[in-house]
């Protein structure tokens, strides 16, 4: 793998448009009537290069636009060329680790589609694969998939790739980390050596880097942040707490009304299942989504959440990888991840399309070397905030003073003029302040 340039880091310009990416009349009108009218950073130095149908590596954080950065340009070049005959043949394939982000992929190309005389479908594992068949038999251009059940219906004979044009990787440090990277190599073995790649990940440690030479030749590289740092609208707040304390600690923050909506990370599948139940006890709405649920319970929880049917959304890392939700502005990590890129993951979930959005994590004695992890990684102190009512009964040594520019003040946090009404979680603070306090330091 050659690449064509180092990596560009691209920022926000408010200037520029999708008619300036020369972006077809078709799609740019679908694209208004979702709201679009600048591109992001990866949207604005990615399609050009897809639509000239070059191959393309791009290092992009969850959050950053990625799904129109790729379908916009796909959905151009496969409508310049429209395929004649009696039976659609797939032209684009692109390839996701889970279900939840499959689904919403397709439904980013359904929308950006709209006046394209194209069809796509999405196809994965956990559900009866008959209604899946039925549409593939029907003829589609673009096919979005999970890798076990594309696999399974390649071997079956229900699909072939041999017309794909265009490929697309999405997530792929996910997909490494939830084993898929044999299934990835076995499909570079059925899909024409002679197409367009576009390889999409949120981090590249040298194992994706390894795979994207055996998929790229000769790319573009594009990366819209540093690896692993955390978005910059994100507020990032910690509360040392003991792990007895953390439920209590949960439902008290919770009490705030403000927070109309909040998806709480937990580490494991049990885990999630235990802050739900904790918090159905206390009369709050809230459902789990994680790799044991059927299928259909993790879309029914997912779009309750969406439209606000339940407050809390708890959620596991693998199975919230993709979860996109319009304007969510609070994010907990009721557990600190283990893996310290899964902090900045986790906390993309909020801030999205350059809105603000808050991110508070409890942490306990057992997990102040996860937390060393990841300050190490995003080369910040999180700033704490002391004034909760369950602090550790026990301060931990390597808590020391947060650097003057990540200072949290003690609770408070600066202001947020760009929050689109976004609530003000403290009314209590002195209405002369520039800065706001995000939770009183009161019991009960």
């Amino acid at each position: 793998m050659k690449a064509n340039s180092i990596f560009i880091k691209a920022f926000y310009n408010d200037y520029m448009t999708f008619e300036d990416l020369e972006v077809s009349a078709p799609i740019l009108s679908a694209l208004k009537k979702e709201g679009y009218t600048n591109p992001t950073p990866i949207q604005e130095k990615s399609i050009p290069i897809v639509l000239k149908g070059g191959d393309l590596l791009a290092c992009a954080q969850t959050g950053t636009g990625k799904t129109a950065a790729f379908s916009v340009p796909i959905l151009q070049l496969l409508s310049e060329n429209i395929q004649h005959g009696n039976k659609r043949k797939i032209r684009a394939l692109i390839v996701t680790p889970t279900r939840e982000l499959a689904i919403q992929i397709g439904e980013s190309l359904t929308a950006y589609g709209a006046d394209l005389s194209l069809k796509n479908t999405v196809i994965f594992g956990g559900v009866s694969q008959l209604a899946q068949v039925n549409r593939l038999k029907s003829g589609i251009d673009v096919l979005v998939a999970t890798p076990g059940r594309l696999l399974d219906l390649i071997a079956q004979g229900e699909i072939s790739l041999q017309h794909v044009e265009i490929f697309v990787l999405d997530e792929a440090d996910r997909m490494l980390d939830m084993g898929f990277i044999h299934d990835v190599k076995r499909l570079l073995k059925v899909i024409p050596d002679k197409r367009q790649s576009l390889f999409f990940s949120a981090t590249m440690p040298p194992a994706i880097v390894e795979l994207a030479g055996t998929i790229l030749q000769n790319p573009d590289k594009v990366e819209v942040t540093p690896p692993s740092s955390t978005v910059e609208k994100i507020d990032q707040e910690l509360y040392f707490v003991d792990k007895g304390n953390k439920n209590a600690l949960l439902l008290h923050i919770l009490e705030n009304p403000e927070i109309d909506t909040a998806l709480v990370f937990t580490r494991t599948k049990h885990g999630a299942d235990k802050v739900v139940k904790l918090l159905v006890k206390h009369q709050i709405k809230a459902e789990a989504i994680h790799g044991n649920k059927a299928q259909n319970a993790r879309q029914r929880a997912l779009t309750n959440f969406k439209n606000k049917t339940i407050r809390v959304l708890v959620a596991t890392d693998i199975a919230a990888r993709g979860i996109d939700v319009d304007a969510l502005a609070y994010v907990i990590n009721f557990e600190i991840p283990n893996i310290p890129e899964t902090y900045v993951h986790r906390i993309g979930r909020t801030g999205r399309a350059g809105l603000e959005g808050m991110a508070m994590s409890f942490c306990d004695h057992e997990e102040i070397a996860y937390l060393r992890d990841i300050e190490k990684l995003i080369k910040l102190q999180i700033p704490r905030n002391t004034i909760h009512p369950f602090p550790m009964e026990v301060a931990p040594k390597m808590d020391a003073p947060a650097p003057k520019k990540a200072q949290g003040g003690g609770g408070q946090r600066k202001p947020n003029p760009g929050a689109q009404g976004r609530p003000n979680p403290n009314k209590a603070a002195a209405p002369k302040s520039n800065k706001r306090k995000f939770f009183s330091a009161k019991k009960g």
